[in-house]
């Protein structure tokens, strides 16, 4: 279980792993084996929280708890919730809105409107809320949770919008600076009308500012305190996909963990089908280990059938806490 507790030496800061994400394309099992980590870090005596966007609930039916939008207890230590990116977007956008209704003239609010509404079915609004989303998550540890596991992490295009909040930071300040002098020239207007009236807090600009102080914030913990665990198969495509996010991940400081390689399937004489498959999946593994030679790599046998429900969950989670395996 030593892995659990791993220090990982960055600048100086000797902070353990707070936030486990894993990545991948659809269809390799990453919510399987998200899942079956925050069991085995629960059984470690870990207060985890568990936080999958995979829309087929199978998160619900892997722990056979009934799951949320808030965290929900799922067993001893462990926590899970089940997150809507869509609805998240269009939350999103509605806040957006809300801020920006109190801040431009009627006149433009159709316009924004329909703005809006494109925004909402626009790619990147949909991960930008689940970026937002995760950023709060991440406040609620250590304080409430020890370690939180993201079945889904974001894309590695996502996480690189992370080196921006710099931009997004002096953005606010020149917005906060325009702001101030609309309001001091409204305040001096109605000091000459004699209007005695409180200043109203910009809540654009309060807003703004939150959230370019959390981005900052999450992007230095993801970069002290997480790791990243890409999910793969012995296959062409999930090993290109890999080595685009690790490539991607380069620039965000995020740490590669170990690369969870999936259903390999097992050997059998009997078959020629089995040994001609598990013979292309050696040459696959084979050039797994040569071109990610950096990265420790845990290997999952194939279960025989999908795994549903709690105890086969957590026969998989005690089969990757053997010793030597993360």
């Amino acid at each position: 279980m030593a892995h659990s507790h791993a220090h990982h030496h960055r600048d100086g800061h000797d902070l353990p792993t707070r936030f486990y994400l894993f990545g991948g394309k659809g269809g390799v099992g990453k919510t399987t084996l998200a899942a079956a980590n925050a069991l085995r870090l629960a059984t470690a005596g870990e207060r985890t929280l568990l936080v999958s966007t995979d829309p087929a609930h199978s998160v619900s039916d892997l722990l056979e708890t009934r799951l949320g939008a808030e965290p929900t207890a799922a067993g001893d230590n462990l926590w899970a919730m089940e997150i809507d990116p869509e609805a998240d977007a269009r939350a999103y956008v509605e806040g957006i809105r809300e801020d920006a209704e109190s801040a431009v003239s009627k006149a433009v609010l159709p316009a924004l409107d329909r703005h809006l509404k494109l925004a909402v079915q626009a790619p990147g609004t949909a991960e930008s809320a689940l970026f937002d989303r995760f950023t709060r998550i991440m406040e609620w540890c250590p304080q409430r949770f020890d370690r939180v596991v993201f079945d889904t992490a974001p894309s590695g295009h996502t996480l690189r919008l992370l080196t921006l909040p710099s931009m997004l930071g002096a953005w606010v300040e020149g917005l906060q600076a325009q702001r101030a002098k609309v309001n001091k020239l409204q305040g001096m207007w109605r000091s000459m009308a004699g209007v005695r009236e409180p200043e109203r807090e910009d809540r654009v600009l309060v807003r703004l500012r939150q959230r370019a102080e959390r981005f900052a914030q999450a992007r230095q913990r993801l970069h002290d305190e997480s790791v990243f665990h890409p999910v793969l198969q012995a296959e062409r495509l999930p090993i290109e996909e890999t080595a685009r996010v690790i490539e991607q991940l380069r620039d965000t400081h995020i740490p590669v963990g170990a690369l969870y390689v999936n259903r390999l399937w097992p050997a059998d004489e009997r078959s020629a089908f089995v040994t001609e498959r598990v013979a292309q999946q050696n040459e696959y593994l084979a050039e797994i280990r040569d071109r990610f030679a950096g990265q420790e790599l845990i290997e999952v046998a194939q279960s025989a059938r999908d795994i549903v429900g709690r105890s086969q969950l957590e026969a998989l989670a005690s089969r990757l806490s053997t010793p030597g395996v993360g």
